[in-house]
């Protein structure tokens, strides 16, 4: 122990895990619940899950003993046709996640720094550290909106990259244009992470071909309901793009991943169907919730309503859910400790929700 503890890197010994979702395996043999009976509302999922042509197309390849295309030339066509950019600038990953790492690894030196706006996506900040950058954090708002003045003040000749999630996680609110606009035209990197698209609809993909410092990351998790596979795509300026490919690693999109999102993709419309049930599903949950006394429902553009507990502990309440078979995210930072984050489920999933809430809060029946 004492050998291989002289060989790890010194700032790297108390490094934290990343704080993922519980797993419904978990809750299952904790609390003796079947896998049926947990409502899973933790990690912002698709709760339909998959396109059935996904799972038929899956169930009939036939070369899963072949290594998939490296090059993902099949793969970024599709996702060109998609976003209407060139594939040269696409490259995908095993979730936007790798690819943050990948981006860390191909421009940050020890010292350099980034800039990111908290409460935010955990995973930037994550691997800026394990690159060994420095994390300048700008709080957001009271209102979860970014402070653009003290982001431009505190930009150094040592800022790589600027993170800004868009929808941000877990607040569900947009950054406008014309503030990313305003920090493109400082003339650093700026990655701006729309891993919510398809339910904000909010993109400056059109922006892409006149800025060479912009950078977007999306995923097939959320919307497309492929979580469980992995996979995400990043734009990027051609040269950045052409690195990328270079560094990444060779089969870093297995070929099941690849093959769900080109199903997902040729059936993109019935997802859309998918998206929007989901979305007026939101509104209905936001409004239940804005009705129990002590929630305070944020409003949200994406698949999930962060809740502030202005009379109750948010710490007890998502143990007692647990404590019922239902997962929720809690924060464990100083910013969100009163907060939990609630991913959109389907009707009935919603309503045991609500219901469970206001019975933990005194207001059941």
């Amino acid at each position: 122990m004492s050998e291989s503890n002289n060989i790890i890197r010194p700032e790297l010994k108390s490094f934290a895990p990343y704080s993922a979702h519980t797993s419904p395996d978990t809750l299952k043999e904790q609390f003796g619940l079947s896998i049926d009976e947990i409502i899973k509302l933790d990690a912002n999922e698709n709760p339909y899950g998959c396109l059935p042509e996904v799972n038929r197309a899956l169930s009939e390849y036939k070369s899963f003993g072949v290594y998939p295309d490296a090059g993902q030339q099949e793969l970024r066509n599709s996702l060109s046709k998609y976003t209407g950019i060139e594939p040269e600038r696409i490259v995908a990953g095993a979730g936007s996640d790798q690819l943050i790492d990948l981006l860390m690894r191909l421009i940050i030196r020890p010292g350099d720094e980034i800039i990111n706006l908290p409460p935010t996506f955990g995973m930037y900040s994550f691997y800026a550290r394990l690159a060994g950058a420095r994390t300048v954090s700008v709080e957001r708002d009271g209102n979860f909106d970014i402070n653009l003045n003290e982001i431009e003040n505190r930009i150094t000749p040592l800022t790589r990259l600027i993170f800004i999630a868009n929808p941000n996680n877990p607040s569900g609110n947009l950054t406008p244009k014309k503030y990313i606009k305003r920090l493109l035209d400082r003339g650093i990197y700026i990655v701006v992470d729309e891993a919510y698209y398809e339910f904000s609809r909010e993109t400056v993909m059109d922006w892409v071909e006149n800025y060479d410092n912009l950078m977007i990351l999306r995923s097939f998790s959320k919307w497309a309901g492929l979580a469980g596979l992995r996979v995400g795509y990043g734009v990027f300026p051609l040269e950045i793009a052409d690195y990328l490919m270079r560094i990444k690693d060779p089969y870093s999109v297995n070929a099941a991943a690849q093959i769900a999102v080109t199903e997902s993709l040729k059936n993109r419309e019935r997802l859309f169907k998918q998206v929007q049930i989901i979305l007026s599903e939101r509104q209905r949950l936001y409004d239940k919730l804005r009705a129990i006394d002590g929630i305070v429902a944020c409003p949200s553009v994406a698949n999930y309503i962060l809740c502030i507990c202005s009379k109750c502990n948010a710490s007890m309440v998502v143990q007692e859910l647990k404590n019922r078979g239902i997962l929720v995210r809690y924060f464990d930072v100083p910013r969100l400790r009163h907060c939990i984050r609630i991913s959109i489920g389907k009707p009935e999933q919603n309503d045991i929700l609500v219901e469970s809430i206001r019975e933990i809060l005194g207001e059941g029946n």
